[in-house]
């Protein structure tokens, strides 16, 4: 059985998310694969025990200007027909839900999420995610549900916060795998949104960071492990997660 995790990322970022360094904690192989920096995507998915698409600046409804999207879809088509262990961040999540037909843009009232904002589970996202939490959130577009696909949470203005297709292919509108010093460095950034509606002050964010950013992260590394060793082990239904 593989024990490689392909990752598919949108940026040259540091590779001190959370994603990266606990599957390699856990003892997984990474293979990085960046299509905007040119690289083609794997023909043969058979090698990876499955993969993480990360978020981006770039957005699906974009793809005249950002090609590599388009690479990246007729990937996800192939991938998702195979019922190939999908994990989608962000633009990740926006990416299948377009591949699935769903409808993906900005916000009716153009609203954004810049911050750390709380998700509550649905009935049955409690299997996934056991109580409300507040998570990483860095977007100005969103997506419908996709036909077929389960609700895990929503958020108050952001309804479809997580969903699963099968228990092989899941979306997350937030940021689990962003630590507070990566935000940190989000808050400098040139592109922090500060200005658009919906955006928390920097006062905000800091005043929550510190909680947030421990409670998401020990979610996100129980279900890191969780989720892939399935994918090893074949499990074909999740147990009940508490606490």
């Amino acid at each position: 059985m593989s024990s490689t995790v392909l990752l598919i990322d949108h940026h040259d970022n540091p590779r001190d998310d959370l994603a990266t360094t606990h599957l390699q904690r856990l003892g997984y192989e990474i293979d990085l694969c960046c299509p905007f920096q040119g690289d083609s995507l794997p023909d043969d998915n058979s090698k990876y025990v499955g993969a993480i698409i990360y978020g981006g600046a770039q957005n699906v409804t974009e793809l005249e200007e950002f090609p590599f999207l388009q690479s990246e879809i007729d990937w996800l088509n192939d991938a998702i027909a195979n019922n190939f262990p999908i994990i989608g961040i962000c633009l990740g999540a926006q990416l299948i839900a377009h591949c699935l037909g769903a409808n993906v843009g900005h916000h009716a009232d153009e609203l954004c999420e810049f911050g750390y904002y709380p998700i509550i589970p649905t009935a049955e996202g409690r299997k996934w995610i056991s109580e409300p939490m507040h998570v990483t959130q860095a977007h100005y577009q969103h997506y419908d549900l996709p036909e077929g696909a389960v609700r895990l949470a929503y958020g108050e203005n952001f309804q479809n916060q997580a969903f699963r297709v099968g228990n092989n292919i899941f979306g997350l509108q937030f940021h689990p795998e962003v630590t507070a010093d990566i935000f940190r460095r989000w808050q400098n950034s040139d592109w922090a949104f500060y200005d658009r509606h919906g955006a928390q002050t920097r006062e905000q964010q800091i005043q929550l960071m510190n909680k947030a950013d421990r409670i998401q992260g020990d979610w996100f590394r129980w279900f890191l492990e969780y989720f892939f060793n399935q994918q090893q082990n074949s499990r074909t239904s999740p147990n009940l997660v508490t606490g």
